[in-house]
């Protein structure tokens, strides 16, 4: 059963932390085919103008990416998970990607063998993509789990149809903790909106700091959300009440 979130009476009390595909986006085929609603950066640009710029996106894309996405908005984020950071002033923070490049290497022969899988190079992190491919899950799980094996600094992280490994030290509870010790977000409420696994540890932050995690997804798996928004397209029209922007496209 989904339950509508609620908010403090004033905006100002919150700090909003936004994951991407799947929660503002509907999720695509491949990472580069996702459609960009029009009035997406302007729910995003009057969210943060309502907030006092207390707004940021929690993605694991990298920040460019998300730059090209949600252009001309411009928000702090934590990208890849939280591997990489952009605060509030401006100011970078980067995690090291120790030990990927033996992961690299191995996924390469894995890619030749199974073309239909996406290998998609983060930098950072590294993501496997088996959406076009759904049995090959549990080969693909098999497959990294031991390309990481004895990596300590590196974490394998499940997903929507994805696998994904990352520096151990990144996730994306980590990246709000990180954010609510710096301005405009200290002091308030996190709001934390995400629709996959790897949203849990921002939504147990969240409650803890005594915020409100909002799981997107109809599914009825469990989960640390205390509310929910069964789409994207709910969630935009959710934070389209909150700021009153205008609709577009």
């Amino acid at each position: 059963m989904i339950v509508s979130p609620v908010l403090p009476a004033s905006l100002h009390a919150c700090a909003f932390f936004l994951d991407v595909d799947g929660t503002l986006i509907d999720i695509a085929e491949t990472p580069d085919g996702v459609v960009v609603p029009a009035d997406l950066p302007d729910i995003l640009t009057a969210l943060a103008k309502k907030t006092g710029d207390a707004v940021a996106l929690v993605s694991g894309r990298t920040i460019a990416a998300l730059d090209r996405l949600l252009a001309p908005a411009r928000l702090p984020a934590a990208g890849i998970h939280g591997a990489e950071m952009r605060l509030a002033n401006g100011a970078a923070e980067t995690q090291s990607a120790a030990d990927l490049n033996s992961v690299r290497d191995g996924l390469r022969d894995l890619a030749a063998r199974h073309p239909e899988l996406l290998v998609e190079d983060k930098g950072a992190a590294i993501a496997v993509h088996y959406r076009a491919a759904p049995a090959l899950g549990p080969y693909v799980e098999e497959a990294l789990r031991s390309l990481v094996a004895g990596k300590g600094r590196l974490r394998l992280q499940p997903g929507k149809m994805v696998f994904e490994v990352r520096p151990a030290s990144a996730d994306k509870g980590g990246a709000l903790a990180r954010f609510m010790e710096t301005p405009p977000f200290s002091g308030r409420a996190p709001v934390a909106i995400g629709d996959d696994l790897t949203d849990e540890h921002m939504f147990q932050i969240a409650r803890n700091r005594g915020g409100l995690a909002v799981r997107v997804g109809e599914d009825d798996r469990e989960t640390a959300a205390d509310a929910g928004l069964a789409t994207p397209t709910a969630v935009r029209a959710w934070l389209r009440v909150l700021t009153s922007a205008p609709i577009k496209g």
